[in-house]
């Protein structure tokens, strides 16, 4: 029985994630990091937190695996600056704190392409997260990496509304790692590399969440 800690848990595929960990038997305990509070379940524990401030030392860090779910655009974070806040620094931060605290799995939602030596900030900045999380030592350490993620969103995307229309008429005739990654599959890897906890580093692709 495992107590799995959730950040991002209001996006996309932090949503799911946390749907199905309430619901997976082998969990006894979900923490939910959020801003603000979320709805009320037996499992949950639902911390309300501020990523600029997050506390060391409260007692909801220590779990047996961390699912990291947090992520956003540029246009959306302001800046290119805000955006490295949230895709690198929030996520290196949560999983500081919880591997302090004793958890021995991350696993972690990045992005097809991620590379720490792209000139593209997206694909660099996913790339670098990636590494400075590795730095750790979890024992056991998934990287999860979508194509374009499939999924009804909260906030609107225009571009990846046209690219997710593109992409679902030509789904069949192209090759899986550029087929929509949908968000279900995504969060059904993330509780399954969280739970499974296999030893060493591992990589979910695009090709495997089509």
């Amino acid at each position: 029985m495992s107590t799995i800690l959730i950040a991002g848990a209001t996006g996309l595929v932090g949503r799911m994630a946390l749907a199905k960990a309430l619901d997976d038997p082998r969990v006894t305990q979900v923490v939910a990091l959020t801003r603000t509070p979320g709805s009320s379940h037996p499992k949950l524990v639902n911390p309300i937190v501020d990523y600029e401030a997050l506390p060391p030392e409260a007692d909801w860090w220590r779990c047996d695996a961390v699912i990291c779910a947090l992520g956003t655009t540029r246009a959306k974070a302001g800046s290119a600056e805000a955006f490295c806040r949230v895709d690198h620094d929030y996520p290196l931060m949560v999983a500081t704190h919880a591997r302090a605290h004793g958890a021995k799995a991350f696993a972690l939602v990045s992005a097809i392409g991620a590379d720490a030596g792209s000139r593209l900030l997206y694909n660099r900045t996913k790339g670098e997260v990636e590494a400075s999380i590795g730095a750790l030592d979890y024992p056991s350490y998934t990287i999860v990496r979508p194509g374009l993620i499939g999924g009804q969103r909260d906030d609107f995307r225009p571009m990846e509304r046209v690219s997710d229309a593109i992409l679902t008429v030509l789904g069949p005739v192209l090759p899986r790692q550029w087929r929509i990654s949908p968000a279900a599959n995504i969060a059904a890897a993330l509780i399954e590399a969280a739970l499974a906890a296999r030893p060493g580093r591992h990589v979910v692709s695009a090709a495997q969440l089509a």
